[in-house]
């Protein structure tokens, strides 16, 4: 289920942002991307998106990345290492995946992420981890 076809997109402020290889969404405590069919994300398109969000990865805000995956396509698993290497932007991620493929690649890119990354089956149960984060709930 694409994000403004679900609940959320009425119960979350969030700021839509559109490229030629998918649309992004940023709220409060997460990014969520959906990227287009058979798109590869390589490190061209990781630029252009560190680009545009750069005022969040400059003024270090912390927040959670969730990748719906409704759409194929394939994710270089080094982006992972690079960009965590080289920032501290997202607390945690969460992959969406709706086939048992997506999910054994999900389980792929778990081994190269460095936080916690939890592969979930649909678009409510991320949001809700995502939103239940202790690093987002401390006082």
């Amino acid at each position: 289920m694409k994000f403004e076809d679900s609940k959320y997109s009425d119960l979350l402020e969030y700021e839509k942002v559109c490229f030629s290889f998918g649309t992004f969404y940023l709220t409060e405590r997460f990014l969520l991307s959906e990227f287009n069919e058979g798109v590869h994300v390589n490190y061209e398109i990781a630029g252009e998106l560190v680009t545009k969000f750069s005022a969040l990865i400059d003024k270090k805000i912390q927040v959670g990345y969730i990748a719906n995956r409704y759409n194929s396509y394939s994710f270089d698993p080094q982006l992972w290492v690079d960009f965590n290497n080289e920032y501290d932007t997202f607390i945690a991620s969460a992959i969406i995946t709706y086939s048992d493929f997506s999910y054994l690649n999900a389980s792929l890119e778990k081994q190269f992420f460095n936080k916690s990354l939890k592969r979930c089956r649909n678009l409510k149960e991320a949001i809700d981890w995502m939103l239940q984060l202790r690093e987002f709930n401390q006082s």
